[in-house]
C-alpha cells in the first residue's frame, strides 16, 4: 500500500492536452493514483483513445473535446465533468505548440498563435477552473513549464517567451489563490522525446548537443514525469505552491560534464 497522503482516490482530474505525449503519461498515472480522469484536446478520436487507456486502469473518465483557445469551450468542459463527477480537484495543463524558426522571420500569426495555446490558453483554463476550486476552497493545479522557463533554447524564441510566462503566471495564481485552499505549481520537463520534438531530437545536432549537457546521457521517458504530478496533485503538496519542479535530468544543474 502507497503513503496515504498520495492516495488520489476519490478525487476528480482534468488534464488538458491529454491526448498524447506528457500529458496522456500523466493522465494515466494520475488514474493509477486513483483519480478518475478527463484527458481532453481538439481531437476526438485522441479523447476517446484517451478515455479507453484511463477505463483500462479501473478508473472512470469522460469523452470531452476542448479548445484552450476558447473560454467557452473551457466553460462547457467544466459543466461536463461537474455534471458527472460532482467538482474537479485536480487540473493539469499540457496543452503546448511549438515552432523553430529565426526570430527575425517569425510571421506575428505563427508567433501569436504559440503565446495564444501556451500562455493564454494555461490562463483560461486556471481562471475556469480555479473559480470552481476557490468556489470549493480545495484545489491542486498543475502547469506544465519547460527548460525554456529558465534558459533559452536556439530559435524557438515564442515558445521560450510562453513557457517562462508559464512559470511566472504559477506563481502569480499561487500567491493569490493560497488564502482559498488552491496550490498552484508548474512542472519543467527536461528534453523528453515525444511526437512534438523528435524530429528536432533523433539524428541531429540539437539533439547530440541536449545529450551532452545533460548529466544522466539520455532523454527521459515520459513516464518519469509521473511521480512528480502525483506529489503536487496530493495531499502531501498542502504546503507546496508556486513552485517549479524540475525534471530534467540534471541539465539546468550542470555547468561542466566532463
Amino acid at each position: 500500500m502507497g503513503h496515504p497522503q498520495l492516495d488520489l482516490a476519490n478525487k476528480t482530474c482534468v488534464v488538458i492536452g491529454g491526448t498524447s505525449g506528457i500529458g496522456l503519461a500523466l493522465a494515466k498515472g494520475i488514474a493509477q493514483a486513483g483519480a478518475n480522469v478527463v484527458a481532453t484536446g481538439r481531437r476526438l478520436e485522441q479523447v476517446c483513445a484517451a478515455a479507453r487507456e484511463i477505463e483500462a486502469v479501473g478508473r472512470r473518465s469522460l469523452v470531452v473535446t476542448c479548445d484552450v483557445g476558447n473560454s467557452t469551450s473551457m466553460e462547457r468542459l467544466l459543466a461536463d465533468v461537474t455534471g458527472e463527477f460532482g467538482s474537479v480537484e485536480i487540473l493539469v495543463n499540457s496543452a503546448g505548440i511549438t515552432k523553430r524558426m529565426p526570430t527575425l522571420d517569425f510571421p506575428d500569426k505563427e508567433w501569436n498563435r504559440i503565446i495564444d495555446t501556451n500562455l493564454n490558453g494555461t490562463l483560461r483554463a486556471c481562471k475556469v477552473f480555479g473559480k470552481h476550486m476557490i468556489e470549493r476552497r480545495y484545489g491542486r493545479i498543475i502547469n506544465i513549464a519547460s527548460l525554456a522557463s529558465f534558459v533559452s533554447l536556439y530559435e524557438v524564441a515564442a515558445y521560450s517567451a510562453s513557457k517562462a510566462a508559464v512559470a511566472s503566471l504559477t506563481k502569480s495564481l499561487a500567491i493569490e489563490w493560497a488564502a482559498h485552499g488552491l496550490c498552484v505549481n508548474a512542472i519543467a520537463p527536461g528534453v523528453f522525446r515525444t511526437d512534438l520534438n523528435s524530429a528536432l531530437l533523433d539524428g541531429t545536432a540539437r539533439g547530440r548537443e541536449f545529450l551532452m549537457r545533460t548529466p544522466m546521457r539520455r532523454f527521459g521517458k515520459v513516464e518519469e514525469l509521473v511521480g512528480a504530478a502525483i506529489f503536487l496533485a496530493s495531499d502531501a503538496a498542502s504546503f507546496v505552491t508556486g513552485s517549479v519542479l524540475i525534471v530534467d535530468g540534471g541539465l539546468l544543474a550542470s555547468g561542466v560534464n566532463q
